[in-house]
C-alpha cells in the first residue's frame, strides 16, 4: 500500500516504503493513510526523494558564512584563506572541497575534517558545525540530538545522529518523530506541516498570540515564539500588562509561559484565562490553531518565503497523495 503512494518516478520506491514504514512501527504512528501521506508529502517537498539533496551555489553559501563567521571572530580574510588552502584528508586543499560541495552531506564531512585536522578550522566551527538541517526531511540537527537523548535509535551500530540524518533511514525516522511525536489538538495536518518548519507547538503558540492581542488590543507578532531567551518578549510583555483581568502576577504568568514547547501550556491557567478573556471581548469562539506569520530567511533561500507558503506547499501534495489513495 505505502509503495503504492510513492510517485512512480521515484527510485528504490520499495527501500523508501521499508524505511518508512520501519519509522512508523518503532515511533508508534499508525500508518493510516493521512499520516502515511503527510510524511510523503514532507519528503517530496524538502527533497523530492533525495536522500542527500542537491543545494545550488552551496559551495559559495559556505564560502560566504565561513567569511561571516571570521569576522565574527575578528580573524582577517588572509587567514582564512591560507588555512583554506591546506590539503584535506583526501589530498585535496578544503577550499576546492568546499568550493565543488554540492550537498548539504558533503559539506557537512569536509566541515568535519576542517576542524580535525586544521587549527584555524578548530576556531571558526568547533561546535558549531553551520550545517544546521540535513537529509530527505531537512530535519533540524538540534531536534535529533535532543530527541535521541529520551529515544533510543532503533538501529545497530549508529554513526553520530548528525551522520544519520544524512542517511535514508535516519532522515526518515528523525522526520517522521519531528512531525507525529508530540500530542497536540489539531484540527487539520496543514498546522503540523507549519509546526515542521517552525517548530513543534508553533501554530498552537500563534493562536495564543492573537488570543493575546485581541483581549489588550496591541498587535503582536503571531511567529509562534512566546519566549525570548535573556530578555522579556513582547507576548510576555501583553500577557503582563493583563495581570489584573487575568488574576495572575508576573511569576505565574512567566512560568506558565516556558510551557510553550508542551501540550501542558493547554492546561495552564494563563492559556485558558487569557482565551476566555479574549473570546468575551471579542463576542465569538477565536481558533486554537493558526499558521504562524513568518518569513522564511537563511543562506540557501533566495526568493521571500514564508511558514504559510511551505505549509501551504505541503498541504498541497498532502491532498494529491491522499487522492492517489482513495483512487487505488
Amino acid at each position: 500500500m505505502l509503495r503504492r503512494l510513492i510517485p512512480s518516478s521515484v527510485q528504490d520506491r520499495a527501500g523508501w516504503a521499508a524505511d518508512l514504514q520501519a519509522a512508523y512501527q518503532v515511533l508508534g504512528v499508525p500508518p493510516s493513510n493521512d499520516n502515511l501521506c503527510a510524511s510523503l508529502a514532507v519528503i517530496e517537498q524538502e527533497s523530492g526523494y533525495k536522500v542527500d539533496p542537491p543545494v545550488p551555489g552551496l559551495g559559495k553559501i559556505a564560502r560566504d558564512e565561513i567569511d561571516r563567521r571570521a569576522g565574527k571572530l575578528g580573524i582577517p580574510s588572509l587567514v582564512v584563506s591560507g588555512a583554506l588552502l591546506v590539503k584535506s584528508s583526501d589530498g585535496r586543499s578544503y577550499a576546492d572541497r568546499i568550493d565543488n560541495a554540492h550537498t548539504e552531506g558533503e559539506l557537512s564531512r569536509i566541515y568535519e575534517d576542517l576542524v580535525e585536522r586544521v587549527p584555524m578550522g578548530h576556531r571558526l566551527l568547533t561546535r558549531a558545525n553551520p550545517v544546521h538541517t540535513a537529509g530527505p526531511m531537512q530535519v533540524s540537527v538540534d531536534f535529533a540530538e535532543r530527541f535521541s537523548a529520551s529515544h533510543a535509535y532503533p538501529y545497530a551500530n549508529p554513526d553520530t545522529v548528525r551522520h544519520e540524518l544524512f542517511t535514508r533511514r535516519g532522515g526518515v525516522y528523525y522526520g517522521v518523530a519531528h512531525l507525529f511525536v508530540y500530542p497536540n489538538h489539531y484540527p487539520r495536518f496543514i498546522y503540523r506541516f507549519a509546526d515542521f518548519n517552525a517548530g513543534q507547538y508553533a501554530s498552537r503558540n500563534a493562536a495564543f498570540q492573537n488570543a493575546a492581542s485581541i483581549a489588550s488590543g496591541v498587535k503582536l507578532a503571531l511567529d509562534g515564539d512566546l519566549v525570548t531567551p535573556d530578555k522579556v518578549s513582547a507576548t510576555e510583555t501583553v500577557a503582563r500588562s493583563l495581570r489584573a483581568s487575568l488574576g495572575m502576577d508576573d511569576a505565574a504568568i512567566h512560568a506558565a509561559l516556558q510551557d510553550k514547547s508542551s501540550i501542558d501550556f493547554e492546561s495552564t491557567q494563563l492559556y485558558l484565562r487569557m482565551f476566555a478573556l479574549a473570546e468575551q471581548r471579542a463576542g465569538h469562539a477565536l481558533p486554537r490553531a493558526m499558521i504562524p506569520q513568518i518569513n522564511l530567511v537563511g543562506p540557501k533561500i533566495t526568493r521571500k518565503l514564508t511558514t504559510e507558503w511551505y505549509a501551504n506547499s505541503v498541504e498541497k501534495r498532502y491532498r494529491s497523495c491522499m487522492a492517489r489513495a482513495i483512487g487505488g
